[in-house]
């Protein structure tokens, strides 16, 4: 079969590999839509977070290895001791952990049953993958202590930041800020719902975000998604005495905290990355209950062999122009 494998930096490649096998208490899937994601992305290029050459003491995971964990299919078989899936069931899957041996991008895989979420029949599959980057946004909200009538803010309007926008506006919040400085992205994020967007070349986004909030002088919660340090100085800048910055984007070098600043304001400080129990579920009840519309999310859908042109260089290349790139594998 088919598989997008990442052999290295820069080299990706449609490899041919065996047909994995569905055991007991798995499910195997045909692979509908899958996403690009931005850990993805810097494996490609080579990254800190790439996949090491020996293998992962946890899992055994090494070169080369299946890319695709933002993924829609359906069920094509069913192990032994599966009794509430069948075949023809459409579902997402929550990659928790995986050995490498297989991914999204793939014509087959076969996962345990425990992670395969079972979506409603009527969600399309190209919707239904961009659950799981929608999880990551909808967990590291359940990460912060928000609550009714908050303001919040967002730093950065990539993917996960505008995937934060659209929870956050799931949530009622009314207040909600965006700092970032491409011209597309900002307008990506008034599409989403943001109630401000703020380009911080333009102007001084900390004071422009006091004058916003009044008198707290600061938004409740602050969500860090540029990865770069002039973003998180703006989130725990932007936050209120006793606000929360919860820091969910990837790192490449080790970012500098202003600590006095923390202690003075009493401010907090939260992590958050993938998901937990619930979270798959608590987006797919959002959607089909119309809370999210995610669709404009999807920006482009390529064919498996246009991967590399239409796909990872055009996320590097093109990026402003770009949330989510699927990959359909659907035919």
């Amino acid at each position: 079969m088919r598989a997008v494998r990442y052999h290295g930096r820069e080299d990706i490649r449609v490899d041919d590999i065996p047909e994995p096998v569905c055991g007991s208490g798995q499910v195997k899937i045909k692979p509908a839509f899958v996403g690009i994601c931005g850990s993805d992305l810097h494996e490609y290029m080579g990254g800190p977070h790439a996949v090491p050459q020996s293998p992962h003491p946890i899992t055994g995971e090494k070169l080369p290895t299946t890319l695709g964990h933002e993924f829609s299919g359906v069920i094509e078989e069913v192990g032994v001791d599966v009794t509430d899936l069948k075949v023809g069931d459409k579902v997402a899957v929550k990659p928790n952990l995986s050995d490498g041996s297989a991914g999204g991008l793939s014509d087959h895989i076969v996962v345990d049953r425990k992670h395969a979420i079972l979506l409603p029949e009527s969600m399309p599959l190209d919707i239904g993958a961009l659950i799981e980057p929608l999880s990551v946004a909808w967990h590291a909200v359940n990460r912060s202590p928000l609550q009714k009538g908050d303001t919040a803010l967002v730093v950065g309007a990539g993917p996960i930041g505008l995937a934060i926008v659209q929870v956050l506006r799931a949530r009622d919040i009314e207040t909600i800020i965006v700092v970032e400085v491409s011209k597309r992205r900002r307008e990506f994020a008034a599409t989403f719902g943001a109630s401000h967007v703020l380009n911080p070349i333009d102007v001084d986004a900390v004071s422009e975000i006091r004058s916003i909030t009044g008198d707290v002088k600061g938004v409740a919660i602050a969500f860090e998604c540029s990865g770069v340090q002039a973003g998180l100085d703006t989130a725990m800048a932007g936050t209120r005495v006793r606000g929360t910055t919860v820091i969910l984007s990837l790192w490449e070098k080790k970012p500098v905290l202003d600590a006095f600043a923390v202690v003075l304001g009493e401010k907090h400080i939260a992590g958050a990355v993938v998901y937990e129990e619930g979270d798959f579920e608590g987006v797919i009840w959002a959607i089909e209950s119309g809370k999210l519309q995610p669709r404009s999310m999807i920006t482009s859908t390529i064919l498996m062999e246009e991967i590399v042109e239409k796909g990872f260089k055009a996320l590097i290349h093109e990026k402003d122009n770009h949330i989510k790139i699927l990959v359909d594998i659907s035919a």
